[in-house]
């Protein structure tokens, strides 16, 4: 992703983000450095870092500041796909192994809680309380999200509104808060914090919402996983939703309300939903959110960094497609 023309204004700042990620300065062991490092070389497509970094400019903050912010907000994310991994079983992320596919899972929790502990010292670099707060709100959502679907969320079709607050606690709550981060540490009034805000969330929902339709309509290569991911985990996802409302005898998507699908029905099921209208109707909500995103940057003054904040949410619907 930091090839595309909207990624060249931050460049240079991604290329030192990279070195604090992989700076080792608590002399972990190797057992770990190893880990980050294969975490860090996998492919991350570095959407946060990035995020902050553009806002930053935008804003006019501390350039030191932004890269430890930035820094910090990837290696949360890192932190918590390690530990998705090992609650959803997951063998292969990005074409890679999990480490979970390695190890055992009191070494593969260890190593996450040390990634958490890390982006946490990143972030508390900026000596920004008000952004060191908000990590620590958005860790919360993030993991209070991850409750409510393990005990609320699977073999069931959820509401709209039960959707988008999990994938607003999975997703979007990470974006919003790299998209806001900069103008926290600039100390832009509120309005320009809110904006920013508003429109990282937007932009994670959609997102969000094509992820999950790419799990039906991509191939493993470009996942970088199997196809179908969700449904083998009971997962019901906006395109299935949106299938059953047109559909809702369909007897090999109704099964998916009393437990998991055996393989040969998760197959079925995602070449079923993948040749439906669920498939463009989920995109015109992702659609939806972009709109609704780079709106709330009409507010900010123009400039290449706006620019780049606008085509960048062009972007997120487009790609794979």
């Amino acid at each position: 992703m930091s090839s595309l023309p909207f990624f060249h204004l931050v460049a240079d700042d991604l290329r030192q983000v990279e070195a604090l990620l992989r700076a080792q300065e608590a002399n972990p062991h190797p057992a770990i450095a190893g880990a980050v490092d294969h975490l860090l070389g996998s492919g991350g497509k570095r959407l946060r870092p990035a995020l902050v970094l553009l806002s930053s400019h935008l804003c006019g903050a501390d350039p030191s500041a932004a890269l430890f912010a930035a820094a910090g907000v990837e290696m949360l994310h890192t932190a918590t796909l390690v530990h998705d991994d090992l609650i959803d079983g997951s063998l292969m992320r990005r074409g890679a192994e999990t480490l979970n596919a390695r190890w055992s899972p009191a070494a593969t929790v260890l190593t996450g809680d040390y990634l958490f502990a890390r982006a946490a010292y990143l972030v508390a670099r900026t000596a920004n309380v008000r952004l060191v707060q908000r990590f620590a709100e958005t860790l919360m959502v993030i993991c209070n999200g991850e409750i409510r679907q393990m005990f609320d969320g699977r073999d069931r079709v959820p509401t709209f509104q039960e959707y988008e607050q999990r994938i607003y606690a999975k997703t979007a709550s990470l974006i919003a808060l790299s998209a806001e981060a900069g103008a926290i540490l600039a100390h832009a009034d509120e309005d320009t914090i809110s904006a920013l805000h508003r429109y990282g969330e937007r932009l994670g929902l959609a997102f969000q919402v094509v992820d999950d339709i790419l799990d039906f309509v991509a191939d493993e290569q470009t996942l970088g996983k199997p196809v179908g991911s969700d449904l083998r985990q009971g997962l019901i996802t906006l395109p299935v939703m949106l299938f059953l409302e047109d559909s809702h005898d369909h007897p090999t998507l109704q099964r998916l309300r009393h437990g998991p699908l055996s393989e040969d029905a998760v197959q079925e099921a995602v070449r079923t939903v993948a040749a439906s209208p669920a498939i463009d109707r989920s995109l015109q909500v992702a659609r939806g959110y972009i709109r609704e995103a780079k709106e709330t940057l009409q507010s900010l003054p123009p400039s290449d960094y706006r620019d780049a904040l606008l085509d960048l949410a062009d972007f997120v619907t487009r790609r794979q497609f």
